[in-house]
C-alpha cells in the first residue's frame, strides 16, 4: 500500500472513531455548561488556533465578498446546526441524536432538489427517504411516552433545525465557491462560528448559567482537539485521496460507536427497536446515495455539450 494511501485509511479511521465520540463529549459538556456558550468556545479555541497558524505559515486573508461566504457557511455549518445539536443533547440521548443526524442526506438531497437547476429526484431517492423517515419514527416512537415529554420534544424540534442549517450551508457552499485553501477556509469557519455561537449564548443568557468544572473543560478540550482540528483536518486529508463513496461510510460508523458509548459510558437505552430503526436508516442512506449517483450519471449522459465552466 502506498504511504499516502496508508495516511488516507488512518485519517479515514480517526474520522470514524473521533467523530463518533463527540456526541458523548457534547452530553457531558452540556450537562455542566449551556449549550451556545459551550460549543462556542470549543469552535472558537480552535479556529483560532488555526488561523494563527495559517497566518504564520504566509497565507493571506479573503477578500470581503469571499469572506462574507465563509462566514455565512460556517455560521450554517457550525454555528446553527452544532449549536443546535447540543442543545438537543441537553434533553435527548447522544445515541440517538446521532442515529437522526445520519439522515441529513435526506434533506440535503431534497432541498437541492427545489433549486430551479437542481437534480430532480427518482424512485430510488423517494425509497430511500420513505425509509429513512420510517427510521425516524421508529426512533421517536419506541417509547410513546416520550412523545407527550415537552423536553424530548424540544430536542427532536432542535434536530431538525439543526439538519436544516447544515443541509442549507452544505447547499450553499456547494454552488458558491470560494477562492481560498480549503484548510484556510474551514479555519475561517470555525472561528467565525465560534464568535457566533458565544454572542448568540451570550444574547440568550446563557453567561449567568456558565460554570466551569472539570467534566466541562475536559469536554471542550477534547472536542476542540479531537473533534475539531484533528476530526476536520481527517476528513478533508481522506476526501482527497480516497473516493468520496467510501470516505462517506463514516456517516455509517460514528452512530454505532455513539450509540455503545451512550450505553456503556452514560447508561443510555439500547434496545432491539433502536437497533432495528439504526438498519433502516442506514439502507434508506445507502439507497438514496445510489439514488444521487445514478442521478449524476444521467445528468452527464443527456448533457451533449460541455458547460461553460468546464470549457475553459
Amino acid at each position: 500500500m502506498p504511504k499516502e494511501n496508508f495516511k488516507a485509511y488512518l485519517a479515514y479511521l480517526s474520522v470514524c472513531i473521533f467523530w463518533g465520540t463527540t456526541y458523548l463529549a457534547i452530553k457531558i459538556g452540556v450537562s455542566q455548561i449551556p449549550p451556545f456558550i459551550f460549543t462556542g468556545i470549543r469552535w472558537f479555541a480552535a479556529g483560532l488556533i488555526l488561523v494563527i497558524f495559517f497566518l504564520f505559515k504566509g497565507y493571506k486573508l479573503p477578500g470581503s465578498k469571499d469572506f462574507i461566504r465563509i462566514s455565512f457557511i460556517g455560521i450554517c455549518l457550525v454555528g446553527i446546526s452544532n449549536g443546535l445539536l447540543a442543545t438537543a443533547e441537553q434533553w435527548l440521548p447522544s445515541g440517538i441524536s446521532s442515529l437522526i443526524i445520519t439522515t441529513i442526506p435526506f434533506w440535503i438531497v431534497g432541498m437541492e432538489a427545489f433549486l430551479p437547476t437542481g437534480p430532480k429526484l427518482n424512485l430510488k431517492i423517494f425509497t430511500g427517504l420513505f425509509l429513512g423517515l420510517l427510521g425516524v419514527f421508529l426512533i421517536i416512537s419506541h417509547d410513546w411516552k416520550n412523545l407527550f415529554d415537552k423536553s424530548y420534544l424540544a430536542g427532536i424540534i432542535s434536530l431538525v433545525f439543526s439538519m436544516l442549517a447544515w443541509s442549507f450551508g452544505s447547499v450553499y457552499s456547494k454552488y458558491k465557491k470560494i477562492k481560498i485553501d480549503l484548510f484556510f477556509g474551514i479555519a475561517l469557519e470555525m472561528l467565525v462560528a465560534g464568535i457566533f455561537q458565544i454572542l448568540v449564548g451570550l444574547a440568550l443568557g446563557e453567561a449567568s448559567k456558565f460554570q466551569m468544572d472539570e467534566k466541562g473543560l475536559l469536554a471542550i478540550i477534547y472536542l476542540m482537539i479531537f473533534g475539531s482540528i484533528v476530526g476536520y483536518s481527517s476528513y478533508i486529508y481522506a476526501l482527497t485521496h480516497l473516493p468520496l463513496s467510501f470516505v462517506s461510510t463514516y456517516a455509517y460508523v460514528n452512530p454505532v460507536i455513539a450509540l455503545l458509548l451512550g450505553w456503556s459510558v452514560l447508561g443510555e437505552e439500547l434496545n432491539w427497536m433502536i437497533v432495528i430503526a439504526a438498519f433502516v436508516i442506514f439502507i434508506g442512506v445507502t439507497i438514496v446515495r445510489s439514488g444521487t449517483v445514478q442521478q449524476q450519471k444521467i445528468s452527464i449522459k443527456d448533457e451533449p455539450f460541455p458547460s461553460s465552466s468546464e470549457s475553459k
